[in-house]
């Protein structure tokens, strides 16, 4: 297995990976599956400054990816991140999430990056495991949140502390540096 940064020539294996969660799943509150080229654009746009990694098995396909996004925007947020993760659904129970987690961990601190959440639709116990096991802990639940197959969905919110310096530095941007993270062997 081989983590590696995303590029945007991974959109269709990631839009692969997302559409029947989008389709038929609460896990995502997406509506419509993106097109390729809109999870193109999402892939570009989020390793400008944060990153989005995927994992391949042996053959080169992707199994799954994981990726941190902005958490708020007023300025005392800068410091804290949402991750999101998906895997391939003939790939699950592989530990890849876990690893993929790892990796974006580690980029993360090194950019200097204090806390990562993670909201969680519930029920989906696989998600909860998988975060759970990396270290995110239950925050709290915010109720029937999202409607989406005809139903109102809950949405459960976990932690991870990643680090707490005393005085922060403004995290670096990822595009600064992707040459030097860019494979990882898994």
């Amino acid at each position: 297995m081989t983590i590696r940064t995303a590029t945007p020539a991974d959109a269709d294996a990631i839009t692969a990976i997302y559409a029947p969660i989008v389709q038929h799943t609460s896990i995502s509150f997406e509506l419509e599956v993106p097109t390729v080229e809109q999870m193109r654009g999402r892939i570009a746009q989020t390793l400008q400054t944060l990153p989005w990694l995927v994992c391949e098995d042996t053959q080169g396909r992707v199994n799954g990816y994981v990726y941190a996004s902005k958490h708020r925007e007023r300025p005392a947020y800068q410091w804290s991140v949402d991750t999101t993760a998906y895997i391939r659904e003939d790939a699950r129970g592989q530990g890849i999430g876990k690893q993929l987690y790892g990796e974006l961990k580690r980029i993360l601190v090194g950019l200097g990056y204090c806390q990562a959440f993670a909201g969680i639709a519930l029920p989906n116990q696989a998600s909860v495991a998988l975060h759970e096991s990396v270290g995110f802990e239950a925050l709290g639940v915010y109720r029937q949140v999202g409607f989406k197959h005809g139903q109102w969905h809950d949405v459960g919110w976990w932690q991870c502390s990643l680090q707490s310096p005393a005085q922060p530095a403004v995290p670096l941007k990822f595009d600064a540096l992707a040459h030097h993270t860019d494979v990882f062997q898994a």
